[in-house]
């Protein structure tokens, strides 16, 4: 039996995020008058407190002096051209449309023309310019309203762009320069409804617009959950997760979502490509709703989808374990996985990672400081622990009291082999809710000419500790080769695990006071990094996509007959080319060209 669940309508312009910068407009980093930092608002666990080891932190990892009067101004003007205007296709859409969907403000069509990838996007809006700004934004509430769009769209030529969260961080928003035509950016969020709800058969059916943290809300409120979190599920939503093939925190219980997703509704200037029937799986032959996923807005709109839902667990348990060093930390890894006892999530962070997360922490109390010299001659004396090596794994664990009781025993028996210590749970809570928060560092630290990114990649067990040793070496020859000041941070953790390998995460960052062009510089490093990944056995993404930012990979990772079935398939779907965003293969103009360029610069 399916139940109805309202639409909640989200504004046009929120503003309650940032818009051009990531997050919530509650939340930012700040220095204070003694050189201690703190989080804004009280969003997050870190919020409201002093840090006075953050900044220390970083002139010891990056090997620079913070220069707290040295702020790099934001551009104040931040030119907006004016619109390119079909008019045959506005009088069209607005005959077509109720009032109110359509925006041609400037601030709107500025914060639609970029994701969040940091030297091809942020970095220009925020201090140079973007090459191109979308013409109009337009806010469909139902598919239908999608539908209409798009068929306009292809009668009058001209270019759509879905738009979800605007989270991407493969320049996948970035738009074409040379694209004559009218720009059109799709706000799919005012379609966030949850249509209904199958409690017998664990499935419901959401609109595509939808965050995943309004997802997880609703779905709460009836005993329910999707699972699905990724780093961004704040302001990322559902159908931008199947744009980019996503993979969240908690895949080893819910799944990747490829896993969750049932069934996917894609509006294309050819039709709607969707199955008919909502099945657990079905034996079909081709199935073409999979081309949805990881299309990167090349192929249509995704209105809809059907995903597996859960109840919540009747348990939640956090947990951490300290190990001698990565590699062991790794070993451990390996053999939780080989047990069969995986938690929700369990993530591994290097030393580096380990020790910033300790710089996050505020004053210690007198007890405080009493425990952690306790703690500290623990791991040094007795367990032998080099403290400027060790690593450290969150864990969550989800389900019913026995399920987690058996992943807890098994996870500790499991780290004892390997000489881990137990953290405790705070610590684990700790580790695994600061990825929302440590998000809004990358602009901080902009503002004090340090640039940086993150970017990941899949990984075979075997060569883990191979591509590591490989980026963290091609990020020194890099610095040296720029002539950057300092030192380079690169510090990995590995975020997801799978039978045969796992996801690396990759953070990297420099100083770049007085260096011309620092964008081109972290462009040219970033690109040389991933070069070295896919080199020494990583792939070209885990799940973030491909975009604009890693398409010249392309040919190492797909044969050219496999490119040309998919542009096939796009001459198919799309043969004008509505969606015009130019992502993964489809930036390409001549057919026989396989020799992608970089445009970074």
């Amino acid at each position: 039996m399916a139940d109805k669940t309202l639409n909640k309508e989200a504004t046009p312009l929120d503003e309650t995020t940032w818009g051009h910068r990531w997050g919530y407009r509650d939340t930012r980093f700040v220095v204070n008058s003694d050189g201690s930092v703190k989080v804004t608002g009280a969003r997050y666990a870190v919020s409201g407190y002093d840090m006075p080891g953050f900044i220390p932190f970083l002139e010891e990892v990056l090997d620079i002096k913070f220069d707290l009067a040295d702020v790099k101004p934001e551009r104040a003007d931040k030119p907006v051209p004016p619109p390119i205007v079909n008019r045959e296709f506005v009088n069209a859409l607005a005959a077509a449309l109720p009032a109110g969907r359509t925006s041609d403000d400037a601030r709107e069509r500025l914060l639609h023309s970029h994701g969040q990838t940091t030297v091809d996007e942020i970095y220009q809006v925020l201090y140079t310019h973007l090459d191109r700004v979308v013409d109009l934004v337009v806010y469909p509430q139902t598919h239908e309203e999608a539908a209409d769009l798009v068929r306009l769209a292809a009668v009058w030529d001209v270019c759509l762009v879905p738009y979800g969260g605007g989270t991407s961080v493969s320049a996948a928003l970035k738009l074409p320069a040379d694209e004559t035509r009218m720009i059109v950016s799709v706000d799919m969020r005012r379609m966030d409804a949850i249509e209904w709800i199958d409690r017998e058969n664990m499935r419901a059916c959401v609109q595509a617009g939808i965050t995943g943290a309004h997802l997880e809300a609703r779905l709460a409120e009836v005993g329910l959950t999707c699972g699905h979190e990724p780093d961004s599920m704040e302001l990322s939503t559902l159908g931008g997760w199947i744009a980019t093939n996503a993979s969240g925190m908690k895949k080893n219980r819910y799944g990747n979502i490829e896993d969750i997703v049932e069934n996917v509704t894609l509006v294309t200037p050819e039709g709607v490509i969707e199955q008919l029937t909502n099945m657990p799986r079905v034996s079909m032959g081709i199935e073409p709703q999979w081309l949805a996923f990881g299309s990167e807005g090349n192929l249509g709109l995704i209105t809809r989808a059907v995903i597996r839902v859960h109840d919540l667990p009747a348990v939640k348990e956090y947990g951490s374990y300290v190990f001698p060093d990565f590699t062991t930390g790794t070993a451990f890894l390996y053999d939780l996985e080989r047990a069969g006892a995986l938690p929700a999530s369990i993530r591994l962070v290097d030393n580096v990672q380990f020790r910033f997360g300790q710089a996050l922490k505020g004053r210690p109390t007198a007890q405080e400081k009493l425990m952690s010299r306790v703690q500290q001659t623990f791991l040094e004396s007795i367990k032998g622990f080099d403290l400027r090596q060790i690593s450290a794994a969150t864990v969550v664990m989800e389900g019913s009291a026995a399920e987690v009781a058996y992943q807890k025993a098994e996870i500790r028996r499991v780290a004892a082999a390997h000489g881990g210590v137990s953290g405790g749970a705070h610590n684990g809570q700790r580790g695994y809710m600061l990825t929302y928060a440590i998000a809004y560092i990358r602009d901080f630290l902009t503002d004090y000419h340090i640039i940086g990114e993150t970017y990941e990649t899949t990984v075979p067990w075997s060569r883990i500790h191979e591509v590591i040793a490989a980026v963290e070496q091609r990020s020194r020859e890099m610095h040296r080769e720029f002539g950057l000041p300092g030192q380079s941070y690169v510090s990995p953790r590995i975020t997801q695990l799978y039978h045969t390998g796992v996801c690396i995460y990759f953070t990297h960052g420099f100083s770049a006071r007085g260096v011309e062009h620092p964008d081109r510089a972290f462009a040219a490093i970033e690109h040389a990094m991933r070069e070295t990944i896919m080199a020494h056995g990583g792939s070209i993404s885990h799940h973030h996509g491909v975009g604009k930012l890693r398409r010249d990979f392309i040919p190492q990772t797909l044969t050219p007959a496999a490119m040309e079935l998919l542009r096939e398939v796009k001459d198919a779907a799309d043969p004008t080319n509505v969606f015009g965003i130019g992502n993964n293969i489809f930036a390409m103009g001549e057919r026989e060209t396989t020799d992608f360029t970089d445009d970074t610069d």
